[in-house]
């Protein structure tokens, strides 16, 4: 068993998993995971700049997560960061003080390595599964990009496009700088746009019609299966391989779409730091199952975090 650590910064959250790892038997073991909302994207879009702000929320959750790392005694820490760090001018503050508080330097991957390691975390557990055909197609929704990932044992195709959460509802959700409540007709036919320009360019390179299980990751999808479940609160656990058919991700879409903050903000397994953002990313996992057919979306609270692990041994 060898004990490491990984963290993964992305647009809307960071999270960090210390595990055990087994390479001999494929084991992943979970001593910690745990994750943050920090909003570290915040303004990206618009400004092209990490927001002083937003650093600092993501600094925060650096130290608390560094005094975990050190409490458990992990060997090797590999810290990798995601869309809005790859878009940010001052990007070089950020690492700064990442390498300043956890003493590594984040690596600031491409939308490729992304999908590759969402792919291994994913789908390691799933090898030998006789209800599960394959293809797998693997959707990573984040807070600004999201990422296709088409194989088998291995990956055949691998795609990164603009479409996130956060991006989505900064982009097209916010009127006068606040979150619209609720969402108007044309905002979300706006979303719905610009998701299916971005399905066109990933089936460019992914042949999204060849999947056969859909597989979703990330809090988008894991919040959907939340509310799919009428969970009272959020249990990894029962929402892990829940299997969540089309028709309630329309449901539950639907609901998201036309509801207001305050009915969002009720939704028990809802965590508070993704009410304004929930609607554009189930918008998101209903297009890309319509568009390629999925009838249903297996869901993985395995994901690039445990890919990041793997990689580290």
């Amino acid at each position: 068993m060898k004990r490491v650590a990984a963290v993964d910064c992305g647009t809307n959250s960071i999270r960090l998993l210390v595990a055990d790892l087994d390479p001999a038997t494929g084991e992943l073991k979970d001593l910690d995971r745990r994750m943050t909302i920090v909003r570290l994207g915040q303004g990206v879009d618009r400004t092209g700049r990490l927001a002083p702000e937003a650093l600092e929320r993501t600094f925060a959750a650096c130290r608390e997560y560094a005094a975990v790392i050190e409490e458990l005694g992990a060997e090797t820490v590999r810290f990798v960061a995601t869309s809005a760090s790859r878009d940010a001018e001052n990007r070089e503050d950020f690492v700064r003080g990442v390498v300043d508080i956890l003493g590594v330097e984040p690596e600031v991957i491409t939308g490729g390595q992304e999908a590759e390691f969402s792919f291994t975390g994913a789908t390691k557990e799933l090898t030998g599964r006789t209800d599960l055909d394959t293809p797998y197609l693997v959707v990573d929704i984040g807070g600004g990009s999201t990422e296709f990932v088409l194989g088998s044992d291995t990956v055949r195709a691998a795609r990164s496009v603009d479409i996130g959460c956060v991006r989505m509802t900064e982009r097209h959700l916010v009127r006068d700088g606040e979150v619209t409540d609720p969402y108007g007709a044309g905002q979300i036919s706006a979303v719905r746009a610009d998701i299916e320009r971005a399905l066109d360019e990933a089936a460019q390179t992914v042949p999204l019609s060849e999947a056969r299980t859909l597989v979703g990751l990330a809090g988008s999808v894991t919040t959907v299966a939340a509310i799919a479940l009428d969970l009272p609160g959020y249990d990894s656990e029962a929402i892990h391989h829940a299997r969540i058919p089309l028709s309630k991700v329309r449901e539950i879409t639907d609901h998201l779409l036309t509801a207001t903050h305050e009915q969002r903000a009720a939704i028990p397994s809802l965590h508070p730091g993704r009410v304004d953002v929930i609607g554009a990313g189930a918008l998101v996992l209903l297009s890309i199952m319509e568009r390629i057919g999925a009838d249903e979306v297996v869901v993985s609270e395995h994901d690039i975090l445990d890919g990041i692990a793997w990689s580290c041994v």
